[in-house]
């Protein structure tokens, strides 16, 4: 719950064309700021097979997650219409025409949460995963001037470089993680990487023909996102 002071800021929602957030194309401004916001973030954790320990072994972590409504109201503007604002949140769920131009993969836009001080979603850059509005309130001609719009934010992933053993100049070792129930390559590229097109990659290093035949409990390895683009290039 937010409190009461001397001067409302209003929370908004800032979109950029790459994670950079160096060229703004568009604010979207809350009418209302939200009450309540959820983040969480998941980990995958499993006992070594055959170990006299019950500590468990780490394999992966999984994109931080946030959700929050938004309320949008028109009524006191006679040429209102929330659809509008709507339309925009749901236009961020696809790949900006600069990623298009840009890259040759579309990307989904990077959105940034601001509000005043708040350090709550601030410090991460975000995409749109899901989008669900609800109309309210409309006029005697059908324009809608009131709605809310649920919001799910998965963390945009960064690139990193490869890392290299300061001694050896070695390429870093690769992590392994084990694929759990309903996972999929897709899945774990969009999760390591914020791009699920590299699933290509990451059945190439593992030597998987078939992966929709993946087996749940599989151990894989996982590059770092420039390798696993330079592993996903070879591939073309």
């Amino acid at each position: 719950m937010a409190l009461g002071s001397s001067s409302l800021e209003r929370a908004s929602l800032v979109a950029y064309a790459d994670k950079s957030l160096s060229a703004p194309f568009a604010t979207l401004v809350f009418s209302y700021n939200p009450s309540e916001v959820k983040t969480s973030r998941s980990a995958t954790w499993k006992k070594p097979d055959g170990a006299m320990t019950d500590r468990p072994e780490y394999i992966t972590s999984g994109p931080q997650k946030a959700q929050l409504s938004i309320f949008f109201d028109e009524w006191s503007n006679p040429d209102g219409d929330v659809s509008k604002q709507v339309n925009k949140l749901l236009s961020w769920t696809k790949p900006s025409q600069a990623s298009v131009a840009q890259h040759d993969r579309p990307r989904p836009p990077v959105v940034a949460f601001q509000w005043g001080q708040s350090g709550a979603l601030a410090d991460h850059k975000w995409c749109i995963e899901s989008v669900s509005a609800e109309y309210t309130m409309f006029r005697s001609n059908g324009t809608p001037i009131r709605a809310t719009c649920d919001l799910s934010l998965s963390e945009y992933a960064d690139d990193r470089p490869l890392a290299q053993n300061p001694t050896s100049g070695a390429r870093e070792s690769r992590r392994s993680r084990i694929l759990a129930d309903g996972d999929s390559l897709a899945s774990v590229a969009f999760g390591e990487f914020g791009d699920a097109t590299l699933w290509r990659a990451l059945a190439r290093l593992n030597g998987i023909d078939d992966p929709m035949a993946i087996p749940p409990g599989t151990r894989i390895l996982v590059p770092s996102a420039a390798e696993a683009r330079q592993l996903d290039a070879a591939e073309e």
